[in-house]
């Protein structure tokens, strides 16, 4: 039952097919007032009662007629009797009869101990401090429009003005269907093979966020039929079904052929990247979504196809492509993309130097803390091979750009006191974030120089001088001003399977037993020590397998070894700690923050140097094993 793609269609133009084909009717329900916050209004509401009700009084003082006032003066002191041409009033108090204004408390003089004569020395206007019937809410006024989304002030302004219930769009009802005969739920024992149903937990959070009500069914295996009867059930009671994978065209891929027998298929196959192989038909005249299993994939596809069909239903206009949601920024690093699809790149993103710079994050489908790190999206027309570093690019926002604004860029070499730092610097200033780009020591010295980051983790031995780190940055910043401050030192090592079954104690055994690497990136410090280290013992390159196999991260070596792709890596400690494993030491490297002698001397900069140097930051650090925090704080030649 294999079937290819059927399309390969703009992402406009499938969205404007699936709108036009097919809709969720809208349907009414009443609601009382406290439970309708978030809710949209089905119809207009007007006021059915004024608030407030009867003149009152604005202000604390004397109620009286203007009119009797009127020859008072700082020459002409006038006395009131109470009872006869003023009353005591409260604020919000009834105004009584004849009465017309309120004179401030404070600007009344007792000159009897019994309160019963009032001195003003000025007059008072008509309705002077008084809030006439309806100020607030006139009866029979419009409160609120139909397909308005109820705001907390709204629910106050709907019980002043008399309504104690409303009638409001019922939400719509989105039955989510997991599919996979290797999923299994995300809090079970996840044995060998199965794949975590994860998405159905973020799509279901996507849903309710915009207004919808959602139901996710149980888990269905890659059978033809028992996916067809879960679609046809859910088909007949919800407004929408969304299937997740299966949409693809892989020979246990059912999700077309269910939905082309159960109904009609508009598009299959969006030209996007990621979100390629989605599908979009009606089954029961109701609107019917083949998601990718990826997770990128998938909550992309849900944002450009789903929540329209949503906003739609409830009347709210869609706005997320609009300009107030753009910026433009300068790339932090070349993005290539191939000719024929709209490609969306996930990225990071900050204010550096005076100026919002923008990098890519890991571009794969399936990685999902791509989407929790973006600050923003690039969106790569089908016409576009990419764009250079330097060039100014349009972003599509994630986060508002004053978030983006006091976003720190880190760049660098990885180091999981980063993560620790980034944590730190949300709990000393909540206005502040910080984003990481593991792009190696190499690149890190890049990217500061460039004003593409605000500062830099590096650690860069040089064999000629022994020194870590400042001969480079003297090669390569020779004309800036810089810092180099210490952070700490680390313990490097082979990170090896549990009991070190290998003997590993160095090249020689990897090379000799050939034992399956994993390597770091170029530019990164530990593959410049590699790379020495191979040297040292006068090993070529060529005889390591796997030296071209590149991580980016300490974490993602450690889970190359754990997952028996790798038999050895070099790294951390607490990368090995981690996943279980054992770890051989090597040496040990400092590793330093690099910056310009601006951003240290910044508020941001010393804030940074607050937190390293804190004792209890340092004692976190340490506690992760093979970290020396002995220097944190040091500034060095540089």
């Amino acid at each position: 039952m294999r079937k290819v793609y059927l399309n390969n269609i703009p992402r406009t133009e499938a969205l404007e097919r699936f709108l036009r084909e097919v809709e969720i009717p809208r349907k009414e329900e009443e609601v009382p007032l406290r439970e309708a916050l978030g809710r949209v209004t089905s119809r207009p509401v007007t006021a059915a009662l004024s608030m407030p009700g009867f003149h009152s009084a604005a202000m604390d003082g004397i109620a009286v007629s203007s009119v009797k006032t009127f020859n008072a003066s700082d020459q002409n002191p006038l006395r009131l009797k109470k009872g006869k041409d003023f009353a005591f009033i409260d604020t919000g108090n009834p105004l009584p009869k004849g009465c017309d204004a309120v004179i401030k408390i404070e600007e009344v003089h007792f000159p009897d101990v019994d309160d019963e004569t009032a001195e003003i020395l000025a007059p008072a206007g008509p309705w002077q401090h008084v809030r006439p019937v309806g100020e607030d809410v006139v009866a029979g006024e419009l409160i609120v429009s139909s397909h308005h989304r109820l705001r907390p002030a709204d629910l106050g302004a709907l019980a002043a003005g008399g309504i104690s219930s409303i009638k409001v769009l019922k939400k719509p009802s989105i039955v989510v269907i997991p599919t996979g005969s290797d999923l299994v739920p995300a809090h079970g024992k996840r044995p060998p093979g199965a794949v975590p149903d994860f998405n159905s937990i973020a799509i279901e959070a996507y849903l309710k966020d915009w207004g919808a009500k959602p139901t996710v069914r149980p888990i269905v295996e890659d059978d033809f039929s028992a996916l067809s009867e879960a679609i046809q059930e859910a088909s007949i009671n919800a407004d929408m079904v969304l299937i997740i994978a299966g949409s693809s065209a892989g020979r246990k891929d059912y999700t077309y052929h269910v939905i082309k027998e159960l109904g009609h298929v508009f598009v299959h196959g969006v030209a996007t990247k990621p979100g390629k192989p989605t599908i979009l038909g009606m089954v029961n005249d109701k609107p019917a979504v083949g998601l990718p299993g990826y997770p990128v994939s998938a909550y992309m596809s849900l944002d450009w196809f789903v929540r329209p069909q949503i906003n739609r239903y409830l009347g709210q206009a869609e706005n997320s492509e609009s300009t107030e949601n753009k910026m433009k920024a300068r790339l932090g690093r070349r993005v290539v993309s191939s000719m024929g699809s709209e490609e969306h790149v996930r990225m990071s993103a900050g204010f550096v130097n005076g100026g919002y710079v923008a990098t890519p994050l890991a571009r794969g489908a399936g990685v999902t803390m791509s989407m929790v790190r973006a600050e923003g999206l690039l969106i790569i027309p089908p016409e576009s091979l990419g764009y250079e570093q330097d060039e100014e690019v349009e972003l599509q926002l994630l986060k508002p750009a004053s978030a983006i604004k006091k976003n720190l860029l880190v760049a660098g070499s990885h180091d999981l006191i980063i993560d620790l730092l980034a944590t730190a610097v949300r709990e000393k200033n909540p206005e502040l974030s910080l984003s990481s780009a593991h792009v190696g020591s190499m690149g890190g010295i890049v990217a500061v120089g460039g004003g593409r980051a605000h500062f830099a983790g590096i650690h860069l031995f040089d064999p000629e001088s022994g020194e870590y780190n400042i001969p480079y940055v003297k090669r390569y910043l020779s004309s800036m001003e810089t810092v180099l401050m210490t952070l700490a030192y680390r313990t490097q090592g082979w990170i090896v399977p549990k009991g070190n079954p290998d003997k590993v104690e160095g090249p020689s055994e990897i090379a000799t037993q050939k034992l399956l690497f994993v390597n770091r990136q170029k530019g990164a410090g530990t593959r410049l020590l590699f790379d020495h280290l191979l040297k040292e013992s006068g090993i070529d390159k060529s005889r390591i397998r796997g030296y071209r196999r590149e991580e980016h991260t300490h974490l993602n070596v450690a889970a190359a070894v754990a997952a028996e792709t790798a038999r050895v890596g070099l790294g951390i400690l607490p990368a090995a700690a981690a996943f279980s494993l054992d770890f051989v030491p090597v040496g040990e490297e400092r590793y330093d923050l690099l910056m310009t002698r601006s951003f240290f001397e910044s508020p941001n900069g010393k804030l940074i140097v607050n937190i390293i140097t804190d004792r209890d930051f340092i004692r976190k650090v340490e506690n992760m094993g093979g970290y020396s925090m002995r220097e944190a704080g040091m500034v060095r030649e540089s």
